[in-house]
Protein backbone atom coordinates (compact mmCIF):
# COMPACT_ATOMS: atom_id res chain seq x y z
CA UNK A 1 0.00 0.00 0.00
CA UNK A 2 1.55 2.90 -1.39
CA UNK A 3 1.15 5.66 -0.27
CA UNK A 4 -0.45 8.25 -2.94
CA UNK A 5 0.02 12.10 -3.29
CA UNK A 6 -1.49 14.51 -5.36
CA UNK A 7 -1.41 18.08 -6.01
CA UNK A 8 -4.87 18.80 -7.86
CA UNK A 9 -6.59 19.07 -4.96
CA UNK A 10 -4.61 22.36 -3.44
CA UNK A 11 -4.55 24.12 -7.23
CA UNK A 12 -8.37 23.45 -7.90
CA UNK A 13 -8.69 25.25 -4.14
CA UNK A 14 -8.46 28.87 -5.84
CA UNK A 15 -12.10 27.96 -7.14
CA UNK A 16 -13.52 27.31 -3.48
CA UNK A 17 -11.74 30.53 -1.88
CA UNK A 18 -12.88 32.95 -5.20
CA UNK A 19 -16.28 32.41 -4.04
CA UNK A 20 -15.87 33.51 -0.34
CA UNK A 21 -14.00 36.59 -1.10
CA UNK A 22 -16.86 38.57 -1.95
CA UNK A 23 -19.01 37.17 1.29
CA UNK A 24 -15.32 38.20 3.27
CA UNK A 25 -14.81 41.33 2.11
CA UNK A 26 -16.01 44.30 4.62
CA UNK A 27 -17.69 41.69 7.45
CA UNK A 28 -17.04 42.60 11.04
CA UNK A 29 -18.07 40.69 14.26
CA UNK A 30 -15.45 40.97 17.34
CA UNK A 31 -14.18 39.18 20.03
CA UNK A 32 -13.12 35.19 19.37
CA UNK A 33 -9.73 36.35 19.19
CA UNK A 34 -10.28 39.16 16.86
CA UNK A 35 -12.12 42.25 17.11
CA UNK A 36 -13.67 44.97 15.21
CA UNK A 37 -10.41 46.58 14.24
CA UNK A 38 -8.89 43.20 13.14
CA UNK A 39 -11.80 41.69 11.32
CA UNK A 40 -9.70 40.97 8.70
CA UNK A 41 -7.81 38.83 10.98
CA UNK A 42 -8.75 35.14 12.27
CA UNK A 43 -7.05 32.57 14.77
CA UNK A 44 -7.03 28.51 13.75
CA UNK A 45 -6.31 26.24 16.57
CA UNK A 46 -6.05 22.80 15.39
CA UNK A 47 -3.99 19.11 16.17
CA UNK A 48 -2.24 18.38 12.70
CA UNK A 49 1.24 19.61 14.07
CA UNK A 50 3.30 17.69 12.46
CA UNK A 51 4.46 16.21 8.58
CA UNK A 52 2.00 16.64 5.44
CA UNK A 53 -1.16 17.24 7.53
CA UNK A 54 0.41 20.33 8.80
CA UNK A 55 1.96 21.45 5.54
CA UNK A 56 -1.69 21.04 4.09
CA UNK A 57 -3.50 23.32 6.63
CA UNK A 58 -1.28 25.92 6.40
CA UNK A 59 -1.35 25.69 2.81
CA UNK A 60 -5.24 25.94 3.19
CA UNK A 61 -4.96 28.84 5.35
CA UNK A 62 -2.44 30.67 2.45
CA UNK A 63 -4.72 30.29 0.21
CA UNK A 64 -7.62 31.31 1.58
CA UNK A 65 -5.70 34.42 2.51
CA UNK A 66 -4.73 34.79 -0.51
CA UNK A 67 -8.12 35.16 -2.32
CA UNK A 68 -9.74 36.98 0.38
CA UNK A 69 -7.34 39.25 2.50
CA UNK A 70 -8.37 37.89 5.48
CA UNK A 71 -5.03 36.75 7.61
CA UNK A 72 -5.54 33.20 9.17
CA UNK A 73 -3.15 33.23 12.18
CA UNK A 74 -2.48 28.88 12.52
CA UNK A 75 -1.82 27.31 15.97
CA UNK A 76 -1.39 23.30 15.27
CA UNK A 77 -0.68 22.16 18.39
CA UNK A 78 0.13 18.41 19.76
CA UNK A 79 -3.56 16.75 20.91
CA UNK A 80 -3.22 17.13 24.66
CA UNK A 81 -2.03 20.61 24.27
CA UNK A 82 -4.82 21.67 22.59
CA UNK A 83 -7.69 20.39 24.60
CA UNK A 84 -5.55 22.08 27.67
CA UNK A 85 -5.85 25.57 26.06
CA UNK A 86 -8.69 25.66 24.90
CA UNK A 87 -10.49 24.55 28.15
CA UNK A 88 -8.06 27.74 29.56
CA UNK A 89 -9.48 29.75 26.76
CA UNK A 90 -13.24 28.74 27.65
CA UNK A 91 -12.90 29.28 31.45
CA UNK A 92 -11.36 32.57 31.19
CA UNK A 93 -14.41 34.50 30.12
CA UNK A 94 -12.62 36.69 27.65
CA UNK A 95 -13.60 36.53 24.02
CA UNK A 96 -10.05 37.46 22.86
CA UNK A 97 -8.50 34.39 24.03
CA UNK A 98 -10.82 32.26 22.48
CA UNK A 99 -10.04 30.79 18.68
CA UNK A 100 -12.01 32.05 16.28
CA UNK A 101 -11.88 29.13 14.84
CA UNK A 102 -11.48 25.49 16.70
CA UNK A 103 -11.61 21.62 16.65
CA UNK A 104 -14.80 20.50 18.79
CA UNK A 105 -15.56 16.78 19.40
CA UNK A 106 -18.96 16.90 20.23
CA UNK A 107 -21.25 15.63 22.65
CA UNK A 108 -21.14 16.82 26.85
CA UNK A 109 -18.25 19.18 25.99
CA UNK A 110 -19.97 21.03 23.08
CA UNK A 111 -23.12 21.22 25.35
CA UNK A 112 -21.32 22.71 27.87
CA UNK A 113 -19.84 25.35 25.66
CA UNK A 114 -23.67 26.43 23.99
CA UNK A 115 -25.20 26.80 27.59
CA UNK A 116 -22.17 28.84 28.30
CA UNK A 117 -22.30 30.79 25.34
CA UNK A 118 -19.19 30.69 23.85
CA UNK A 119 -20.40 28.74 20.48
CA UNK A 120 -21.89 30.04 17.44
CA UNK A 121 -24.62 28.32 15.52
CA UNK A 122 -23.66 27.67 12.49
CA UNK A 123 -27.92 26.46 11.57
CA UNK A 124 -28.21 28.81 8.95
CA UNK A 125 -25.17 30.17 8.18
CA UNK A 126 -23.67 27.31 6.81
CA UNK A 127 -26.66 25.58 5.69
CA UNK A 128 -25.36 23.80 2.56
CA UNK A 129 -22.79 21.95 3.76
CA UNK A 130 -24.74 21.02 7.04
CA UNK A 131 -26.86 19.46 4.07
CA UNK A 132 -24.28 17.70 2.31
CA UNK A 133 -23.01 16.27 6.03
CA UNK A 134 -26.38 15.73 7.77
CA UNK A 135 -25.62 12.05 8.27
CA UNK A 136 -22.93 12.82 10.69
CA UNK A 137 -24.09 16.19 12.71
CA UNK A 138 -25.90 14.38 15.13
CA UNK A 139 -23.26 14.52 18.02
CA UNK A 140 -22.61 18.69 16.88
CA UNK A 141 -26.60 19.46 17.39
CA UNK A 142 -27.96 21.34 20.61
CA UNK A 143 -31.60 21.90 20.76
CA UNK A 144 -32.04 20.81 16.95
CA UNK A 145 -29.57 23.80 16.21
CA UNK A 146 -25.86 22.60 14.79
CA UNK A 147 -22.97 24.66 16.11
CA UNK A 148 -19.67 22.53 14.30
CA UNK A 149 -19.54 21.43 10.75
CA UNK A 150 -17.79 17.56 10.95
CA UNK A 151 -14.68 17.19 8.85
CA UNK A 152 -13.95 13.84 10.05
CA UNK A 153 -15.61 11.10 11.19
CA UNK A 154 -14.37 7.41 11.96
CA UNK A 155 -13.91 4.55 13.85
CA UNK A 156 -11.37 3.01 16.21
CA UNK A 157 -9.53 -0.85 15.91
CA UNK A 158 -6.29 -1.96 15.49
CA UNK A 159 -3.72 -0.93 13.30
CA UNK A 160 -0.65 -3.33 12.99
CA UNK A 161 2.35 -4.44 11.41
CA UNK A 162 1.34 -6.76 8.63
CA UNK A 163 5.37 -7.25 8.21
CA UNK A 164 5.50 -7.91 12.07
CA UNK A 165 2.33 -10.13 11.90
CA UNK A 166 3.87 -12.45 9.53
CA UNK A 167 7.24 -12.23 10.80
CA UNK A 168 5.83 -14.10 13.60
CA UNK A 169 3.49 -17.02 11.42
CA UNK A 170 -0.09 -15.35 11.42
CA UNK A 171 -0.88 -15.77 8.09
CA UNK A 172 -4.74 -14.95 8.50
CA UNK A 173 -5.99 -11.75 10.10
CA UNK A 174 -9.86 -11.38 10.46
CA UNK A 175 -11.29 -7.85 9.88
CA UNK A 176 -13.48 -9.26 13.17
CA UNK A 177 -11.56 -11.31 15.55
CA UNK A 178 -13.16 -12.70 18.74
CA UNK A 179 -11.29 -12.46 21.39
CA UNK A 180 -9.76 -15.77 21.17
CA UNK A 181 -8.39 -14.76 17.73
CA UNK A 182 -6.91 -11.70 19.24
CA UNK A 183 -5.59 -13.77 22.08
CA UNK A 184 -3.50 -15.76 19.33
CA UNK A 185 -1.70 -12.84 17.80
CA UNK A 186 -0.70 -11.89 21.26
CA UNK A 187 0.76 -14.90 21.91
CA UNK A 188 2.24 -15.77 18.29
CA UNK A 189 3.72 -12.35 18.58
CA UNK A 190 5.20 -12.68 22.18
CA UNK A 191 6.46 -16.10 21.22
CA UNK A 192 8.68 -14.70 18.18
CA UNK A 193 9.73 -11.69 20.79
CA UNK A 194 8.07 -9.15 19.04
CA UNK A 195 5.99 -6.72 21.51
CA UNK A 196 2.42 -7.27 20.69
CA UNK A 197 0.86 -3.55 21.63
CA UNK A 198 1.61 0.25 22.43
CA UNK A 199 -0.22 2.43 24.58
CA UNK A 200 -0.14 5.85 25.32
CA UNK A 201 -1.21 5.17 29.31
CA UNK A 202 0.36 8.18 30.35
CA UNK A 203 -2.57 10.44 28.49
CA UNK A 204 -4.78 8.11 29.70
CA UNK A 205 -8.16 8.45 26.50
CA UNK A 206 -5.76 5.52 24.90
CA UNK A 207 -6.16 3.38 27.53
CA UNK A 208 -9.63 4.27 28.31
CA UNK A 209 -10.35 3.56 24.83
CA UNK A 210 -10.38 -0.31 25.64
CA UNK A 211 -13.04 0.30 28.09
CA UNK A 212 -15.18 2.17 25.75
CA UNK A 213 -14.95 -0.78 23.50
CA UNK A 214 -15.66 -2.61 26.12
CA UNK A 215 -18.60 -0.95 26.74
CA UNK A 216 -20.22 -0.82 23.09
CA UNK A 217 -19.75 -4.93 23.29
CA UNK A 218 -20.92 -5.83 26.64
CA UNK A 219 -24.15 -2.99 26.27
CA UNK A 220 -26.35 -2.46 23.87
CA UNK A 221 -25.96 0.89 22.75
CA UNK A 222 -29.71 2.06 23.66
CA UNK A 223 -28.29 0.38 27.56
CA UNK A 224 -25.84 3.31 26.94
CA UNK A 225 -27.74 6.38 25.96
CA UNK A 226 -29.88 5.54 29.17
CA UNK A 227 -27.61 4.99 31.11
CA UNK A 228 -26.08 8.67 30.48
CA UNK A 229 -29.13 10.15 30.47
CA UNK A 230 -30.83 8.89 33.87
CA UNK A 231 -27.06 8.67 35.43
CA UNK A 232 -27.41 5.46 36.15
CA UNK A 233 -24.84 2.71 35.81
CA UNK A 234 -26.33 0.13 37.59
CA UNK A 235 -26.61 -2.32 34.74
CA UNK A 236 -23.76 -5.41 34.99
CA UNK A 237 -22.54 -5.31 31.77
CA UNK A 238 -20.74 -1.81 32.60
CA UNK A 239 -18.66 -4.13 34.93
CA UNK A 240 -18.48 -6.86 32.38
CA UNK A 241 -16.72 -4.55 30.36
CA UNK A 242 -14.53 -3.94 33.02
CA UNK A 243 -13.39 -7.43 33.71
CA UNK A 244 -12.84 -7.92 30.01
CA UNK A 245 -10.15 -5.53 29.91
CA UNK A 246 -8.83 -6.77 33.16
CA UNK A 247 -8.05 -9.96 31.01
CA UNK A 248 -6.69 -7.94 28.45
CA UNK A 249 -4.61 -6.40 31.19
CA UNK A 250 -3.57 -9.61 32.26
CA UNK A 251 -1.79 -10.97 29.14
CA UNK A 252 1.00 -8.62 29.49
CA UNK A 253 0.68 -7.45 25.70
CA UNK A 254 1.92 -3.58 26.12
CA UNK A 255 5.21 -1.68 25.93
CA UNK A 256 7.74 -1.50 28.27
CA UNK A 257 6.75 1.64 30.28
CA UNK A 258 3.48 1.98 29.10
CA UNK A 259 2.17 3.72 31.84
CA UNK A 260 4.67 6.49 31.01
CA UNK A 261 3.98 6.48 27.39
CA UNK A 262 2.41 9.16 25.44
CA UNK A 263 -0.17 8.91 22.77
CA UNK A 264 1.44 10.58 19.64
CA UNK A 265 4.19 12.30 20.29
CA UNK A 266 7.53 11.60 19.23
CA UNK A 267 9.26 8.60 18.01
CA UNK A 268 8.80 6.89 21.80
CA UNK A 269 4.97 7.82 21.71
CA UNK A 270 2.70 4.92 21.51
CA UNK A 271 1.86 6.08 17.58
CA UNK A 272 5.44 6.32 17.24
CA UNK A 273 6.64 2.90 18.29
CA UNK A 274 4.00 1.64 15.71
CA UNK A 275 5.19 3.95 12.98
CA UNK A 276 8.72 2.59 13.59
CA UNK A 277 8.20 -0.94 13.94
CA UNK A 278 8.94 -1.38 17.54
CA UNK A 279 5.47 -2.78 18.36
CA UNK A 280 3.19 -4.73 16.33
CA UNK A 281 -0.22 -2.83 16.84
CA UNK A 282 -2.02 0.09 18.26
CA UNK A 283 -5.47 0.65 19.46
CA UNK A 284 -6.63 3.57 18.10
CA UNK A 285 -8.77 6.32 15.53
CA UNK A 286 -8.96 6.76 11.94
CA UNK A 287 -6.06 9.65 12.15
CA UNK A 288 -3.25 7.06 12.82
CA UNK A 289 -2.15 6.81 9.57
CA UNK A 290 -1.68 10.13 9.20
CA UNK A 291 -0.15 10.69 12.59
CA UNK A 292 2.22 7.60 12.07
CA UNK A 293 3.00 9.06 9.05
CA UNK A 294 4.72 12.07 10.55
CA UNK A 295 6.43 10.35 13.07
CA UNK A 296 8.46 8.25 10.42
CA UNK A 297 12.18 9.34 9.45
CA UNK A 298 10.58 10.22 5.56
CA UNK A 299 7.11 11.43 6.67
CA UNK A 300 5.41 9.27 4.72
CA UNK A 301 2.57 7.27 5.69
CA UNK A 302 4.10 3.12 6.74
CA UNK A 303 3.27 1.12 3.86
CA UNK A 304 3.01 -2.03 6.35
CA UNK A 305 -0.15 -0.96 8.07
CA UNK A 306 -3.42 -3.14 8.27
CA UNK A 307 -6.91 -2.66 10.13
CA UNK A 308 -9.34 -4.99 12.43
CA UNK A 309 -11.80 -3.88 14.67
CA UNK A 310 -11.72 -4.48 18.19
CA UNK A 311 -12.18 -8.02 19.33
CA UNK A 312 -15.88 -9.51 20.38
CA UNK A 313 -16.96 -11.74 23.26
CA UNK A 314 -18.76 -14.92 23.50
CA UNK A 315 -22.04 -14.20 24.73
CA UNK A 316 -22.05 -10.37 24.10
CA UNK A 317 -24.87 -8.15 24.26
CA UNK A 318 -23.81 -5.32 22.66
CA UNK A 319 -24.20 -5.92 18.62
CA UNK A 320 -21.30 -6.97 16.48
CA UNK A 321 -21.85 -4.24 13.90
CA UNK A 322 -21.27 -1.48 16.42
CA UNK A 323 -18.30 0.60 16.74
CA UNK A 324 -16.67 3.03 18.67
CA UNK A 325 -15.48 6.53 17.35
CA UNK A 326 -16.36 9.65 16.73
CA UNK A 327 -15.31 12.68 14.81
CA UNK A 328 -13.64 16.51 14.69
CA UNK A 329 -15.23 19.29 13.64
CA UNK A 330 -14.89 23.05 13.07
CA UNK A 331 -16.56 25.00 15.33
CA UNK A 332 -16.86 29.08 15.37
CA UNK A 333 -16.88 31.16 18.64
CA UNK A 334 -19.35 33.32 19.42
CA UNK A 335 -17.86 36.71 19.52
CA UNK A 336 -15.78 35.67 15.87
CA UNK A 337 -16.06 37.79 12.65
CA UNK A 338 -18.44 36.56 9.77
CA UNK A 339 -14.83 35.85 8.14
CA UNK A 340 -14.34 32.97 10.34
CA UNK A 341 -17.66 31.26 9.34
CA UNK A 342 -16.67 31.35 5.71
CA UNK A 343 -13.16 29.93 6.87
CA UNK A 344 -14.78 27.03 8.35
CA UNK A 345 -17.46 26.47 5.11
CA UNK A 346 -14.16 26.80 3.35
CA UNK A 347 -12.71 23.74 5.17
CA UNK A 348 -15.67 21.77 4.07
CA UNK A 349 -15.31 22.22 0.29
CA UNK A 350 -15.26 19.79 -2.17
CA UNK A 351 -11.14 20.67 -3.10
CA UNK A 352 -10.00 21.12 0.72
CA UNK A 353 -11.65 17.57 2.10
CA UNK A 354 -10.59 15.53 -1.47
CA UNK A 355 -6.89 16.98 -0.55
CA UNK A 356 -7.40 16.29 3.15
CA UNK A 357 -8.75 12.34 2.04
CA UNK A 358 -5.80 12.30 -0.22
CA UNK A 359 -3.18 12.68 2.49
CA UNK A 360 -4.75 10.47 4.50
CA UNK A 361 -5.63 12.44 7.24
CA UNK A 362 -8.77 10.84 8.38
CA UNK A 363 -11.98 9.87 7.03
CA UNK A 364 -13.68 12.95 5.04
CA UNK A 365 -17.77 13.41 5.79
CA UNK A 366 -18.22 15.29 2.30
CA UNK A 367 -19.39 12.65 -0.08
CA UNK A 368 -17.52 14.37 -2.70
CA UNK A 369 -14.24 13.08 -0.91
CA UNK A 370 -15.00 9.51 0.50
CA UNK A 371 -13.28 7.92 -2.77
CA UNK A 372 -10.16 10.17 -2.33
CA UNK A 373 -8.86 8.28 0.30
CA UNK A 374 -5.58 7.34 -0.41
CA UNK A 375 -4.16 4.64 1.93
CA UNK A 376 -6.28 1.32 1.30
CA UNK A 377 -6.10 0.28 4.76
CA UNK A 378 -7.82 3.59 5.63
CA UNK A 379 -10.23 3.45 2.92
CA UNK A 380 -11.33 0.27 4.57
CA UNK A 381 -12.93 2.10 7.43
CA UNK A 382 -15.25 3.57 5.15
CA UNK A 383 -18.11 0.44 4.24
CA UNK A 384 -17.75 0.00 8.12
CA UNK A 385 -18.19 3.24 9.19
CA UNK A 386 -21.17 3.59 6.98
CA UNK A 387 -22.15 -0.20 7.54
CA UNK A 388 -25.01 0.16 9.39
CA UNK A 389 -23.97 -0.23 13.13
CA UNK A 390 -24.44 2.62 15.85
CA UNK A 391 -21.49 4.51 16.51
CA UNK A 392 -20.45 5.01 20.01
CA UNK A 393 -18.95 8.68 20.69
CA UNK A 394 -15.99 8.54 22.68
CA UNK A 395 -17.23 7.43 26.64
CA UNK A 396 -15.05 10.82 27.88
CA UNK A 397 -16.94 13.19 25.02
CA UNK A 398 -20.16 11.62 25.34
CA UNK A 399 -20.16 12.68 29.02
CA UNK A 400 -18.70 15.81 29.24
CA UNK A 401 -15.36 17.08 30.78
CA UNK A 402 -16.11 16.18 34.35
CA UNK A 403 -17.35 12.90 34.41
CA UNK A 404 -15.90 11.51 31.67
CA UNK A 405 -12.44 13.04 33.44
CA UNK A 406 -13.30 11.09 36.32
CA UNK A 407 -13.96 7.67 34.33
CA UNK A 408 -10.54 7.84 32.83
CA UNK A 409 -8.68 8.61 36.03
CA UNK A 410 -10.17 5.33 37.45
CA UNK A 411 -9.38 3.41 34.25
CA UNK A 412 -6.09 4.81 34.06
CA UNK A 413 -5.35 3.35 37.80
CA UNK A 414 -7.07 -0.17 36.16
CA UNK A 415 -4.19 -0.19 33.99
CA UNK A 416 -2.05 0.60 37.29
CA UNK A 417 -3.34 -2.33 38.84
CA UNK A 418 -4.79 -0.03 41.53
CA UNK A 419 -8.69 -0.37 40.48
CA UNK A 420 -10.99 -2.83 39.44
CA UNK A 421 -14.32 -2.94 37.29
CA UNK A 422 -16.55 -1.62 39.95
CA UNK A 423 -14.26 1.11 40.66
CA UNK A 424 -14.64 2.64 37.26
CA UNK A 425 -18.61 2.37 37.42
CA UNK A 426 -18.30 4.01 40.71
CA UNK A 427 -16.10 6.69 39.51
CA UNK A 428 -18.73 7.55 36.93
CA UNK A 429 -21.68 7.18 38.90
CA UNK A 430 -20.24 9.40 41.78
CA UNK A 431 -19.43 12.19 38.98
CA UNK A 432 -22.67 11.94 37.49
CA UNK A 433 -24.62 12.26 40.94
CA UNK A 434 -22.19 15.48 41.26
CA UNK A 435 -22.90 17.25 38.12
Amino acid sequence: MTRTKRSAAVIALGSAVALLAAACAGQGGGGGGSTDADADTITWWHNSNTGEGKEYYDQLAADFEAETGVTVEVSAMQHEDMLTKLQAAFQSGNDEQIPDVYMSRGGGELQTEVETGVVRDLTEDAADEISKISAFTGQYTVDEKVYALPYSMGIVGFWYNQDLFAEAGIDEVSPSPTIEEFYGYVEKLDAAGITPISVGAKDLWPAAHYWYYSVVRECPFETVESAIENKDYSDPCFIKAGENVEDIIAKDPFNKGFLATGAQEGPTSASGLLATEKVAMELAGHWEPGVAGGLTEDEQVPDFLGWFAFPTFEGQAGDPADQMGGGDAWSVSAGAPDAAVDFAKFLLSDEAQQGFAERDMGLPTNPAATDHVADEALAQLIPVRDGGGNTQLYLDTRLGQSVGGAMNDAIGLMFAGEAGPQDIVDAIQSAAESE
